[in-house]
């Protein structure tokens, strides 16, 4: 079949460079060719091998064997890079008045389109407002503020990606939007990396600085690692308003978290007290609950804590006597995991209807360290099928017993210190120990004392701080509390009302059960680096231990002054205030973004236009710890739910389902998949790092594995189409590079595409306005009234959300419809001459409405072909195709057929049938003629109008019809269509009976040793037993097609087949 060439060109001023890091490929060369280069030429003829390979298996029915993921990672090449080396100032727009470079080369679409669009103002709401398709609407995000702990991996690209494809969705349909920047402070992940660099760098710990010098140098590290982060958010295509960046340590967020404080105090939702923390002794802070990780153990377990000089076993449960009093040989015996917190009890406990103990009701034990007394008492708490039935009573240091010993009036005896070591209530003996050092001294005296009773391998959850690895410890510490209890009432109502929308709806039974059981939140962090909570000690009324009225809040010192003064009846100026030196959980602040980013508690224009926000995404493991509490106090604080809609998206993991991690050598920077990156890159990153040496370990062994040639260059919108590709329903999303890599070269299809378009359509082309655009031919059509569903599937899917929807609806149309099929239909159409006029114009708008549908996802690569296309005439174009209309559905209306695109999907099966039969009789260069037979005589007409383009596709000469009734051809090739369609292929001529039957025979004999191998294999279970069954059925189609083919050819020898031959 003819092809239409395409213009013969010399490259303009870009630059051929090799990928950095990445293996040398051969240097293409920019000298124009005849007939194109040498280069197109063996792609075309590696294209057109790979392809007869492919549509050989396919048509055989036979699936090739997937690789294994480490296969996958090797499977590809380098490729070319171009550069785009025309000089363009920083902010000007791209020249694209030079033919494309012959292949898609990332680096060269991406370049200079973002400083553009940024300078343009594209991005801003005011600018959007002039749009000719404006709506009048608004439609506000932000983004989940960043941490500012490092660069941004793929979970946050994931994040990005959803976001700003909804978010370019509705600037290009007409919303007013704003897309608010940030990042977080992350108060205790940042404190720890800035302590780490500085003993790594410079052997100098927190404590040796003042607070002011230790803040400069996280100051100067946030300036630093921020840098990094934004310049990740520019790669990525992120259509941030950068004019409204804010960070919640700037002046903006501080006034806004004082505020906060002080109203909720005011209003009586904050308040002091002594309660059991999460607390980290290696920190020597309180945590929030997002930074314990329970870690499940199955039974003894070695684990090497910060500051412990020997590796400590969890995992154990000992049991220990205590004696009754008054009864030398009785006693109760108790099981416990933490025996170093036996200094600590203060009772034991059991079921009230345990029969066991019933006898010793209102008997008192003695503690097997002290011999104090302890009181044996019941509670409905204990469980008594666990262990012995007896539970020791230690309220200092867990929750459990907390609430226990309240309900008993149980006074707590703390026995850990801030630091991890034992207070002087364990007296001489233990004080001052490390409390696992302290653990084999207690057993030691237990075992010399005889009271105990033995040692055995317990499962256990083991509380562990994500910052520090330590153990989390439970202390009873002077903390401020949030009251969460009404407010979380007023959150979980709102789910039940639908005032709340959570997407996809099964975490509602997350939110529900969280805010019925959430207790009041700790937000004092005893740390240097964060807002330093704005509450003051009286230190005179500290002195008198009047607790309750020691503490006041202000905004100022002086406004706290005022309160003091009120408080105590003293004069202000004669109190001393002492300003608590602890600061506020870094949730607290992030809680307030979607108002603070706006300029809350001021009213500005932005917080009256923009707020509430119309929709909050971010990632699901974010739901109660970020999503509630801003729902929290959002309400409480400006009256208004903070956003009506959440969005959220799965966990990303790695193709083996682990979750990213540093210490796993996984985390991957977005750039990294973006621009490719050498192992050797990959691993130094490692090695700068935080990592302690036994993570740097296992860190790099993983990258090793999993990127043993390094990655290779992808580009954003490959990235983001990935990502997107992806649905928010169900569980996590496993993402893989070669599975980004497939999206590289589908936007490689999709650059082929308008080279070809534009070639077609030639310098003096005028577009049609698109409503006066009337299909030529069925084929024409056809490719329209698909483009026009792709349309309705855009648009249901960004109005659902569902971006999975769109990518797959993109990906078809560009893929299977447009290059697949339209294309090579089209091609020997335009060489008639005269051309006809058609075509050009549907292949205009195949490019111009597809590239807009596709722009809110690949937004480099629409913009860099799109600015390409001549415009159409009437009103002046839209600058940039970021803000040019999106296609409605109902704009495009008019071009859907279905009836049509069901009577050509006939066609299509009847293509297959043909390239079956000519990959069977292995007909490569051959042009055989065809003939359609049906036996309904209405359904030959369905084919009557696609005879041309069945033949171009099919790669075969003149196609027919064959009356129904009429004999079949004598000697030519049959395939069933359907149960009333038959089709025909002439090989008289075409094919040397004598030469292909030996050929048969040998695939026929391979394919039965592998038929007789799978009947042979012993059946199993699941999907391998599924999969199993597939390949047999394969196998017997493929040795029937076969066994017909070998009848056919005999046919045409005069042969027939002898008993036992194929």
């Amino acid at each position: 079949m003819p092809h239409l060439p395409l213009a013969s060109f010399r490259p303009p001023r870009w630059g051929l460079r090799p990928s950095r890091g990445l293996p040398r490929s051969h240097h293409l060369s920019t000298q124009s060719e005849p007939d194109g280069s040498t280069i197109s030429r063996r792609n075309r003829e590696a294209k057109q091998k790979r392809l007869r390979e492919k549509q050989a298996a396919l048509e055989a029915g036979i699936a090739p064997k997937s690789k294994s993921p480490t296969e996958s990672s090797k499977a590809w090449a380098p490729k070319e890079i171009v550069l785009y080396e025309i000089p363009t100032e920083h902010g000007e727009k791209k020249d694209v008045s030079r033919p494309l470079p012959p292949a898609y080369s990332p680096q060269y679409v991406e370049a200079a389109w973002y400083p553009w669009w940024v300078r343009e103002g594209f991005f801003k709401p005011e600018y959007q407002a002039r749009l000719p398709q404006a709506t009048g609407k608004t439609f506000s995000m932000c983004i989940p503020p960043p941490n500012v702990t490092g660069s941004l991996h793929i979970g946050h690209a994931l994040t990005v990606a959803i976001q700003d494809a909804l978010v370019r969705w509705h600037r290009m349909r007409g919303d007013q939007v704003l897309w608010v920047p940030g990042s977080d402070h992350a108060g205790i992940a940042t404190q720890v990396v800035v302590e780490k660099q500085l003993w790594k760098e410079r052997g100098v710990r927190r404590h040796e600085l003042s607070r002011e010098d230790f803040l400069r140098e996280v100051w100067k590290w946030k300036e630093e690692k921020g840098g990094e982060i934004c310049e990740q958010l520019r790669a990525l295509g992120a259509s941030l308003d950068w004019d409204r960046e804010c960070f919640t340590m700037d002046a903006g967020s501080s006034v806004a978290v004082t505020e906060a404080f002080v109203r909720l105090y005011e209003a009586g939702w904050l308040y002091r007290s002594r309660q059991l923390v999460n607390w980290s002794c290696a920190l020597r802070s309180a945590i929030s609950d997002i930074e314990v990780e329970n870690r499940p153990l199955s039974g003894r377990t070695e684990l090497r804590l910060p500051g412990c000089p020997t590796p400590v076993s969890f995992g154990l449960l000992v049991s220990v006597a205590f004696p009754v009093d008054g009864e030398p040989d009785a006693e109760v015996v108790v099981g416990t995991t933490r025996p170093e917190t036996l200094p600590g009890d203060v009772a034991v406990a059991v079921h009230p209807d345990d029969s066991r103990y019933t006898h010793l009701r209102g008997r008192q034990l003695r503690h097997p360290l002290t011999g104090q007394l302890l009181p044996l008492i019941t509670d409905c708490a204990v469980q008594p099928h666990l262990g012995t039935g007896a539970v020791k009573v230690t309220p200092a240091h867990s929750p459990a017993d907390a609430e226990l010993g309240a309900r008993h009036s149980l006074s707590p005896l703390s026995v850990i210190a801030e630091d991890g070591t034992m207070t002087s209530l364990c007296g001489d003996w233990l004080q001052g120990l490390h409390r696992f050092v302290a653990r084999e001294k207690i057993l030691s005296a237990l075992r010399e004392r005889g009271l105990f009773r033995g040692l055995q391998n317990h499962p256990m959850v083991l509380p562990i701080c994500s910052r520090s690895g330590d153990v989390v410890e439970y202390l009873l510490k002077s903390q401020w509390f949030v009251r969460c209890r009404e407010m979380g009432d007023r959150a979980a109502k709102a789910v039940e009302s639908g005032a709340l929308e959570l997407s996809p709806s099964f975490h509602q039974k997350n939110w529900q059960h969280w805010f019925s059981h959430t207790g009041d939140w700790c937000v004092s962090r005893q740390l240097w680096w964060g807002h330093q909570i704005p509450a003051y000690l009286i230190v005179e009324e500290h002195a008198k231990d009047d607790v309750k009225d020691c503490w006041v809040v202000g905004r100022t010192e002086a406004e706290a002054r005022k309160v003091a003064a009120e408080l105590t009846g003293r004069p202000g100026a004669e109190l001393t205030l002492e300003r608590d030196p602890d600061v506020l959980d870094t949730w607290f602040s992030s809680a307030l973004f979607p108002f603070s980013a706006l300029g809350w508690p001021q009213e500005t224009p932005d917080l009256a236009r923009f707020y509430p926000l119309s929709l909050l995404e971010t990632g699901s493991d974010l739901l109660l710890f970020w999503v509630g509490r801003m729902v929290m106090l959002g309400t409480q604080l400006t009256g208004q739910l903070p956003f009506g809609k959440v969005l959220l998206h799965s966990m990303v993991r790695d193709r083996q389902g682990r979750k990213m991690s540093k210490s796993l050598g996984n985390v991957l920077d977005p750039r990294d998949i973006i621009s490719g990156v050498e192992l050797q890159v990959l691993q130094e990153k490692l090695r700068v790092g935080n990592l302690d040496s036994e993570e740097l370990v296992i860190a790099a062994a993983a990258q090793r594995k999993d990127f043993p040639h390094g990655i290779p260059e992808c580009g954003t919108d490959a990235l983001r189409f990935a990502l997107c590709s992806h649905g928010t329903l169900g569980g996590d999303l496993h993402l893989s590079v070669s599975e980004v890599l497939s999206f590289r070269h589908f936007c490689n299809k999709i650059w082929n595409a308008l080279r070809f378009i534009l070639n077609a359509l030639g310098e003096k082309f005028i577009p049609q306005p698109a409503e006066e655009l009337s299909p030529a031919s069925p084929m024409d059509a056809w490719i329209l009234s698909c483009l026009a569903r792709t349309a309705q599937d855009c648009e249901r899917g960004f109005l659902t959300r569902e971006l999975a929807l769109v990518t797959h609806a993109l990906h078809h149309f560009w893929l299977h419809n447009l290059c697949d099929v339209y294309l090579e239909a089209v091609k020997p159409v335009l060489l008639h001459a005269p051309r006809p006029l058609g075509p050009p114009q549907v292949l205009f708008s195949c490019a111009d409405v597809g590239l807009r549908l596709l722009a809110p996802l690949m937004p480099f690569l629409a913009e860099e072909l799109w600015q390409r296309l001549p415009p159409r005439p009437g009103g002046p174009p839209a600058p940039s195709i970021c803000v040019a209309p999106y296609p409605s559905a109902r704009s495009l209306e008019h071009w859907h057929q279905p009836e049509l695109e069901r009577r050509f999907s006939r066609v299509q099966e009847a293509v297959q049938a043909l390239r079956a039969l000519r990959a069977t009789y292995q007909l490569t260069k051959a042009r055989p003629r065809v003939l359609l037979q049906s036996s309904e005589p209405g359904e030959q007409g369905l084919f009557e109008d696609f005879l041309e383009p069945l033949a171009t596709l099919g790669h075969c000469g003149a196609v027919g019809l064959l009356p129904p009734g009429a004999a079949a051809p004598s000697g030519w090739a049959q395939a069933p269509l359907s149960d009333t369609v038959q089709v025909y292929m002439e090989l008289q001529g075409l094919v040397d009976p004598q030469t292909h039957l030996p050929r048969l025979a040998a695939r026929r004999h391979k394919l039965q040793k592998q038929l007789d191998g799978l009947i042979a294999q012993t059946p199993s279970e699941g999907e391998a037993e599924t999969q199993r069954q597939q390949r047999l059925s394969s196998l017997q189609l493929e040795l029937s097609k076969l066994d017909k083919a070998a009848s056919h050819l005999r046919q045409l020898m005069g042969v027939s087949p002898g008993p036992g031959e194929l």
